[in-house]
């Protein structure tokens, strides 16, 4: 598939996400030592949905339209608790009222760092690397680094302060990346093994996707939680309509909280009516 995120950005998988990403973060940061977060295939940074790539899609209109656009209904309490850490961040990128802008992962994961927590963004294309500079410059606690997300989990774990999370979001734009996620996480498990590894993945093929949770299985992983969320049935040609996050040593509490946030999105963000699914659990 190919997955250029700035046609793509805040649409139903971005949701799941970075709104999983920000109830981890919220949770690592509750204890007092330094964190790091590594994400490996960073992206620009923050997107505009009224550019041109944005609004030839309007995929966001159906993820984070649905729960922040002008005609949203209101969010359950319980829900609305567990969406604030990442909804209050893109408010906050935006003027009051309008939604016109959304923060990528790394302007997420910094607006939910403390002082002494650090980020370190990798990206390889040059022009989205030179946007990601920009669009973090003047803050002290990110560094972007022109570097393959691959080797990324080479060169950077384990981080000085043995704390933190890994974001790997490849674009999956070429085959073989479900064997390269699988195989860039053994190396970094074998270099960092209590971080907590977040791996984002899209659902075309079932049968792919059911080898590729054999094959995490076999690593006899102590903790690692499946969640998934689908908002119409799955086609292998068509659109991209589920996802799922793989996270090794998901914080205390994590699902506890996606058990009661992914049947909301499921609802939510579905194409139509009772045509959305989700699960979590341990595999």
């Amino acid at each position: 598939m190919n997955y250029r995120h700035a046609f793509h950005a805040g649409n139903f998988a971005d949701v799941l996400k970075h709104a999983v990403m920000a109830l981890a973060l919220r949770r690592l940061t509750a204890k007092p030592k330094p964190m790091r977060v590594i994400d490996t295939h960073a992206g620009i940074g923050s997107y505009r949905l009224d550019a041109p790539e944005a609004e030839r899609t309007g995929e966001w209109k159906h993820g984070i339209g649905r729960l922040l656009g002008e005609d949203a209904p209101s969010l359950p309490p319980g829900v609305d608790a567990l969406l604030a850490p990442y909804l209050d961040i893109v408010r906050a990128a935006n003027a009051p009222g309008q939604l016109l802008a959304y923060p990528g992962s790394p302007a997420i994961a910094l607006a939910l760092l403390r002082p002494d927590d650090r980020l370190v963004a990798t990206e390889l294309h040059p022009e989205d690397v030179g946007q990601l500079r920009r669009s973090l410059r003047g803050d002290r606690r990110a560094k972007v680094l022109a570097l393959d997300g691959w080797q990324a989990l080479r060169a950077l774990l384990p981080p000085k302060e043995r704390r933190g999370l890994v974001l790997v979001d490849p674009p999956f734009e070429e085959s073989g990346e479900l064997r390269r996620l699988r195989d860039g996480l053994v190396d970094g498990l074998r270099r960092f093994a209590t971080g907590t590894f977040m791996l984002w993945l899209p659902i075309k093929d079932q049968h792919q996707i059911a080898g590729f949770e054999r094959a995490l299985r076999e690593l006899q992983l102590d903790k690692l939680l499946w969640a998934e969320v689908r908002v119409a049935p799955i086609s292998p040609v068509g659109p991209l309509t589920a996802c799922a996050l793989a996270i090794v040593n998901p914080p205390f509490g994590l699902a506890e909280d996606l058990a009661e946030l992914l049947p909301f999105l499921a609802e939510r963000l579905a194409t139509e009516s009772g045509s959305g699914s989700w699960h979590v659990r341990y595999l």
